[in-house]
């Protein structure tokens, strides 16, 4: 499972990189390839997002590549497709991301089954808080799959140890109110939420939202053991194309 894999890599690391890939961006063949470049240049896991059309928790960029993606023609099968040629192929932990609306209209079971069968290790869904959720938990844990929980800035003590008691492999620390994309401040502040959120749980913990930079990552070296990074991959590859992950994903060690 996730919490054993991050541990043992913990044990070489100071702290670990998880990426975030929408699916189908800026189509399936460059999605590949950028995955092939981040996993080069060394990351630890990665989320596959698979493109909806209100990414509530997505910033403009992020909501742009998922538009996108689906203009495109991405298809959730095509997703799937996607996510197991990746898991076969790459020797690092993949997870899906996405919005409830599509587990819903997939079939909650199916698609935790086959996320399974896929090889794929668990799933973030963030809009789906555990007291709506016993279904998905239920097909999540019969398929041995890690539900990826979310800790907020907003989130008080005790709900935060009432998500961790749903959460398995890890908790998905978001850095502040609002959506992906924005300007995160890594002071004091920041690092008294970690502290809470590190109170609240013995899961590993992931912080994303706002994660761009080596400066960033050195910031929560002892703080957090996952440093998310996800909209800057992305503007990094409109900006300056795929070549530019490798250098840039090095970078952030």
């Amino acid at each position: 499972m996730l919490e054993a894999y991050i541990k043992n890599r913990l044990q070489e690391k100071e702290i670990i990189l998880m990426t975030h890939l929408v699916i189908g961006y800026p189509d399936l063949e460059s999605s590949l390839r950028i995955i092939e470049k981040m996993v080069a240049a060394g990351v630890d896991l990665m989320e596959l997002q698979i493109p909806f059309s209100e990414p509530i928790a997505d910033g403009p960029v992020i909501l742009h590549a998922n538009q996108k993606s689906l203009a495109g023609g991405t298809t959730v099968r095509d997703c799937l497709e996607f996510a197991r040629q990746v898991a076969a192929t790459f020797d690092i932990p993949f997870l899906f991301m996405s919005y409830y609306n599509i587990l819903y209209r997939y079939g909650v079971d199916r698609f935790a089954q086959m996320t399974a069968d896929y090889g794929l290790k668990g799933a973030i869904v963030p809009d789906l808080p555990p007291e709506e959720g016993a279904a998905y938990l239920q097909a999540m844990a019969a398929n041995q799959l890690d539900p990826i929980l979310i800790f907020s800035p907003a989130t008080s003590d005790e709900r935060m140890q009432y998500l961790a008691s749903h959460g398995k492999g890890f908790m998905y620390c978001v850095a502040r109110k609002g959506v992906t994309g924005g300007k995160t401040a890594f002071t004091d502040e920041l690092d008294h939420y970690l502290a809470r959120c590190r109170q609240a749980t013995g899961l590993p913990l992931a912080l994303g939202f706002g994660v761009k930079s080596k400066a960033d990552v050195d910031f929560l070296k002892g703080r957090a053991d996952i440093a998310v990074i996800g909209t800057q991959t992305i503007r990094l590859v409109d900006e300056a194309g795929i070549e530019g992950v490798t250098g840039f994903i090095r970078g952030l060690r």
